[in-house]
Protein backbone atom coordinates (compact mmCIF):
# COMPACT_ATOMS: atom_id res chain seq x y z
CA UNK A 1 0.00 0.00 0.00
CA UNK A 2 3.07 2.39 0.54
CA UNK A 3 4.29 1.59 -3.08
CA UNK A 4 1.04 2.55 -4.30
CA UNK A 5 0.61 5.71 -2.58
CA UNK A 6 4.48 7.09 -3.08
CA UNK A 7 3.04 6.18 -6.97
CA UNK A 8 -0.02 8.10 -6.50
CA UNK A 9 1.49 10.75 -4.92
CA UNK A 10 4.44 10.77 -7.25
CA UNK A 11 1.73 11.12 -10.22
CA UNK A 12 -0.01 13.59 -8.95
CA UNK A 13 2.93 16.06 -8.82
CA UNK A 14 3.86 14.68 -12.11
CA UNK A 15 0.27 16.16 -13.30
CA UNK A 16 0.47 19.49 -11.11
CA UNK A 17 3.99 20.02 -13.15
CA UNK A 18 2.21 19.81 -16.26
CA UNK A 19 -0.24 22.61 -15.46
CA UNK A 20 1.04 24.84 -18.17
CA UNK A 21 1.10 21.54 -21.42
CA UNK A 22 -2.07 21.14 -20.10
CA UNK A 23 -3.34 23.97 -20.71
CA UNK A 24 -1.65 23.76 -24.11
CA UNK A 25 -3.14 20.56 -25.06
CA UNK A 26 -6.58 21.43 -24.24
CA UNK A 27 -6.35 24.94 -26.02
CA UNK A 28 -5.17 23.24 -29.14
CA UNK A 29 -8.21 20.38 -28.79
CA UNK A 30 -10.76 23.14 -28.24
CA UNK A 31 -9.93 25.41 -31.07
CA UNK A 32 -9.68 23.00 -33.66
CA UNK A 33 -13.05 21.92 -32.88
CA UNK A 34 -14.60 25.56 -31.72
CA UNK A 35 -14.37 28.40 -33.63
CA UNK A 36 -13.39 31.86 -32.31
CA UNK A 37 -14.81 35.06 -33.33
CA UNK A 38 -12.95 38.11 -34.54
CA UNK A 39 -9.25 36.53 -34.95
CA UNK A 40 -7.62 33.59 -36.04
CA UNK A 41 -7.08 30.45 -34.41
CA UNK A 42 -3.33 31.22 -33.95
CA UNK A 43 -3.35 34.00 -32.58
CA UNK A 44 -6.35 32.90 -29.70
CA UNK A 45 -3.74 30.23 -29.07
CA UNK A 46 -0.87 33.23 -28.50
CA UNK A 47 -3.50 35.31 -25.66
CA UNK A 48 -4.42 31.78 -23.83
CA UNK A 49 -0.78 31.09 -23.51
CA UNK A 50 0.01 34.32 -22.54
CA UNK A 51 -2.90 35.10 -20.02
CA UNK A 52 -1.94 31.83 -18.86
CA UNK A 53 2.24 32.68 -18.06
CA UNK A 54 0.89 36.07 -16.18
CA UNK A 55 -1.52 33.97 -14.56
CA UNK A 56 1.08 31.12 -12.94
CA UNK A 57 3.40 34.23 -12.16
CA UNK A 58 0.34 35.93 -10.42
CA UNK A 59 -0.86 33.24 -8.79
CA UNK A 60 2.30 32.46 -7.25
CA UNK A 61 2.80 29.01 -9.05
CA UNK A 62 6.00 30.67 -11.00
CA UNK A 63 8.67 32.72 -9.33
CA UNK A 64 10.10 35.74 -11.50
CA UNK A 65 13.27 33.45 -11.73
CA UNK A 66 11.58 30.57 -13.38
CA UNK A 67 10.04 32.87 -15.56
CA UNK A 68 13.30 34.43 -17.01
CA UNK A 69 14.21 30.71 -17.41
CA UNK A 70 11.27 30.07 -19.61
CA UNK A 71 11.42 33.22 -21.40
CA UNK A 72 15.01 31.86 -22.23
CA UNK A 73 13.53 29.16 -23.83
CA UNK A 74 10.77 30.37 -25.29
CA UNK A 75 12.93 32.39 -27.27
CA UNK A 76 15.61 29.32 -28.10
CA UNK A 77 12.26 27.68 -29.23
CA UNK A 78 11.14 30.30 -31.64
CA UNK A 79 14.75 31.07 -32.90
CA UNK A 80 14.60 27.09 -33.73
CA UNK A 81 10.86 27.54 -35.15
CA UNK A 82 11.98 30.08 -37.82
CA UNK A 83 15.06 27.93 -39.27
CA UNK A 84 13.32 24.78 -39.13
CA UNK A 85 10.05 25.96 -40.54
CA UNK A 86 12.20 27.75 -43.35
CA UNK A 87 13.95 24.59 -43.98
CA UNK A 88 10.59 22.42 -44.05
CA UNK A 89 10.85 20.04 -41.44
CA UNK A 90 7.43 21.43 -40.39
CA UNK A 91 5.12 23.91 -41.23
CA UNK A 92 2.26 25.77 -39.90
CA UNK A 93 -0.76 25.82 -42.57
CA UNK A 94 -3.39 28.17 -41.11
CA UNK A 95 -3.87 32.13 -41.09
CA UNK A 96 -2.73 34.12 -37.97
CA UNK A 97 -1.62 37.74 -37.97
CA UNK A 98 1.14 36.89 -34.84
CA UNK A 99 3.09 34.76 -37.77
CA UNK A 100 6.76 35.87 -38.35
CA UNK A 101 8.13 34.46 -41.36
CA UNK A 102 5.56 31.43 -41.47
CA UNK A 103 6.00 30.76 -37.52
CA UNK A 104 3.03 31.53 -35.19
CA UNK A 105 4.55 33.27 -32.07
CA UNK A 106 2.68 31.01 -29.69
CA UNK A 107 5.14 27.92 -31.35
CA UNK A 108 7.80 29.65 -28.32
CA UNK A 109 5.17 28.02 -25.61
CA UNK A 110 5.24 24.60 -26.26
CA UNK A 111 9.14 25.14 -25.89
CA UNK A 112 8.81 27.06 -22.84
CA UNK A 113 6.03 24.28 -21.50
CA UNK A 114 8.93 21.59 -20.82
CA UNK A 115 11.17 24.46 -18.95
CA UNK A 116 7.94 25.16 -17.12
CA UNK A 117 7.54 21.52 -16.12
CA UNK A 118 11.23 21.24 -15.26
CA UNK A 119 10.84 24.17 -12.93
CA UNK A 120 7.90 23.46 -11.35
CA UNK A 121 8.58 19.43 -10.51
CA UNK A 122 12.49 20.70 -9.25
CA UNK A 123 11.03 22.32 -6.54
CA UNK A 124 7.70 20.71 -6.35
CA UNK A 125 10.16 17.16 -5.71
CA UNK A 126 12.50 18.82 -3.94
CA UNK A 127 15.34 17.75 -7.02
CA UNK A 128 18.96 17.65 -5.85
CA UNK A 129 21.62 16.80 -8.33
CA UNK A 130 24.50 14.34 -7.46
CA UNK A 131 27.59 13.94 -9.13
CA UNK A 132 26.86 17.27 -11.56
CA UNK A 133 29.22 17.44 -14.29
CA UNK A 134 31.44 20.62 -13.81
CA UNK A 135 29.89 23.41 -15.81
CA UNK A 136 33.22 23.66 -18.61
CA UNK A 137 31.46 20.71 -19.39
CA UNK A 138 28.05 21.17 -19.08
CA UNK A 139 27.84 24.34 -21.63
CA UNK A 140 29.55 23.13 -24.30
CA UNK A 141 27.60 19.88 -24.92
CA UNK A 142 24.55 21.58 -24.57
CA UNK A 143 25.58 24.23 -27.06
CA UNK A 144 26.82 21.61 -29.12
CA UNK A 145 23.38 19.83 -28.95
CA UNK A 146 21.29 22.74 -30.14
CA UNK A 147 23.55 23.78 -33.12
CA UNK A 148 22.97 20.53 -34.31
CA UNK A 149 19.37 21.28 -35.20
CA UNK A 150 20.81 23.47 -37.29
CA UNK A 151 24.19 21.95 -38.55
CA UNK A 152 22.82 19.26 -39.74
CA UNK A 153 21.10 20.31 -42.67
CA UNK A 154 24.55 21.57 -43.97
CA UNK A 155 26.93 19.02 -42.50
CA UNK A 156 26.66 15.24 -41.04
CA UNK A 157 24.19 15.20 -38.32
CA UNK A 158 26.18 13.89 -35.08
CA UNK A 159 23.21 13.41 -32.43
CA UNK A 160 23.97 9.79 -32.33
CA UNK A 161 27.77 10.50 -31.20
CA UNK A 162 26.46 13.31 -29.04
CA UNK A 163 23.50 10.99 -27.04
CA UNK A 164 26.77 9.39 -26.88
CA UNK A 165 28.77 11.86 -24.79
CA UNK A 166 26.07 12.62 -22.63
CA UNK A 167 25.73 9.10 -21.51
CA UNK A 168 29.73 8.77 -21.20
CA UNK A 169 29.67 12.53 -18.99
CA UNK A 170 26.83 11.63 -16.85
CA UNK A 171 27.29 8.14 -16.47
CA UNK A 172 28.04 8.55 -12.89
CA UNK A 173 24.84 11.39 -12.22
CA UNK A 174 21.70 10.89 -9.95
CA UNK A 175 18.89 12.98 -9.64
CA UNK A 176 16.72 12.71 -6.35
CA UNK A 177 13.70 13.67 -5.37
CA UNK A 178 11.45 13.70 -2.85
CA UNK A 179 8.20 11.99 -2.16
CA UNK A 180 6.51 12.59 1.58
CA UNK A 181 9.62 13.05 2.82
CA UNK A 182 10.94 9.92 1.60
CA UNK A 183 14.24 10.33 -0.82
CA UNK A 184 14.44 8.24 -4.26
CA UNK A 185 17.20 8.77 -6.77
CA UNK A 186 17.32 7.63 -10.41
CA UNK A 187 19.99 8.28 -13.33
CA UNK A 188 19.86 11.38 -15.16
CA UNK A 189 20.65 9.32 -18.31
CA UNK A 190 17.39 7.73 -17.45
CA UNK A 191 15.75 10.81 -16.80
CA UNK A 192 16.35 11.98 -19.74
CA UNK A 193 15.11 8.90 -21.99
CA UNK A 194 11.34 9.11 -20.04
CA UNK A 195 11.00 12.75 -20.74
CA UNK A 196 11.76 12.30 -23.86
CA UNK A 197 9.54 9.64 -24.94
CA UNK A 198 6.46 10.66 -23.08
CA UNK A 199 7.39 14.13 -24.79
CA UNK A 200 7.11 12.81 -28.36
CA UNK A 201 3.63 11.60 -27.53
CA UNK A 202 2.23 14.88 -26.51
CA UNK A 203 3.42 16.06 -30.09
CA UNK A 204 1.71 13.29 -31.49
CA UNK A 205 -1.31 14.84 -29.40
CA UNK A 206 -0.53 18.38 -30.73
CA UNK A 207 -0.03 17.18 -33.88
CA UNK A 208 -3.71 15.10 -33.86
CA UNK A 209 -4.76 18.70 -32.84
CA UNK A 210 -3.48 20.88 -35.63
CA UNK A 211 -0.09 22.41 -33.71
CA UNK A 212 2.27 22.29 -36.48
CA UNK A 213 2.12 19.68 -39.65
CA UNK A 214 4.68 17.54 -40.63
CA UNK A 215 5.26 16.96 -44.46
CA UNK A 216 3.86 13.27 -43.92
CA UNK A 217 0.53 14.97 -42.16
CA UNK A 218 -0.26 16.94 -44.87
CA UNK A 219 -3.24 15.03 -46.56
CA UNK A 220 -4.41 12.88 -43.36
CA UNK A 221 -2.74 13.11 -39.53
CA UNK A 222 -0.15 9.82 -39.21
CA UNK A 223 1.56 9.32 -35.88
CA UNK A 224 5.10 11.15 -35.73
CA UNK A 225 8.22 8.73 -36.24
CA UNK A 226 9.54 6.94 -33.71
CA UNK A 227 12.97 8.24 -34.79
CA UNK A 228 11.54 12.04 -33.74
CA UNK A 229 12.35 10.67 -29.85
CA UNK A 230 15.96 11.43 -30.64
CA UNK A 231 15.12 14.98 -31.67
CA UNK A 232 13.43 15.50 -28.29
CA UNK A 233 15.51 13.61 -26.02
CA UNK A 234 18.58 15.94 -26.91
CA UNK A 235 16.16 18.84 -27.09
CA UNK A 236 15.04 17.90 -23.06
CA UNK A 237 18.74 17.42 -22.87
CA UNK A 238 19.85 21.23 -23.38
CA UNK A 239 16.28 22.11 -21.41
CA UNK A 240 17.64 20.05 -18.23
CA UNK A 241 20.86 20.87 -18.64
CA UNK A 242 20.19 24.72 -18.54
CA UNK A 243 17.67 24.44 -15.75
CA UNK A 244 20.24 22.50 -13.95
CA UNK A 245 22.91 24.82 -14.18
CA UNK A 246 21.21 28.06 -13.55
CA UNK A 247 19.55 26.15 -10.19
CA UNK A 248 23.26 25.30 -9.39
CA UNK A 249 24.33 28.94 -10.09
CA UNK A 250 21.53 30.15 -8.25
CA UNK A 251 21.80 27.88 -5.45
CA UNK A 252 25.89 29.20 -4.73
CA UNK A 253 25.09 32.68 -5.53
CA UNK A 254 21.98 32.14 -2.29
CA UNK A 255 24.80 29.99 -0.28
CA UNK A 256 27.47 33.48 -0.63
CA UNK A 257 24.38 35.54 0.59
CA UNK A 258 23.74 33.86 3.47
CA UNK A 259 27.54 32.89 4.36
CA UNK A 260 28.06 37.24 4.17
CA UNK A 261 24.91 37.59 6.60
CA UNK A 262 25.84 35.22 9.09
CA UNK A 263 29.52 36.68 8.74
Amino acid sequence: MRVLKQLIRFGWEQALSCLFPVVIFASLAITQVVSLPFLPRYDWLLIIFLFMQWWMVRAGLETLDELKVITLFHLIGLALELFKVHMGSWSYPEEGYSKVLGVPLYSGFMYASVASYLCQAWRRLNVHLVKWPPLWLVVPVATAIYLNFFTHHYWIDIRWWLSALVIFIFWKSWVTYSINGSRYRMPIAFSFILIGFFIWIAENIATFFGAWEYPNQTEAWSLVHLGKVSSWLLLVIVSFLIVATLKQVKGKSSTKVSTSQVL
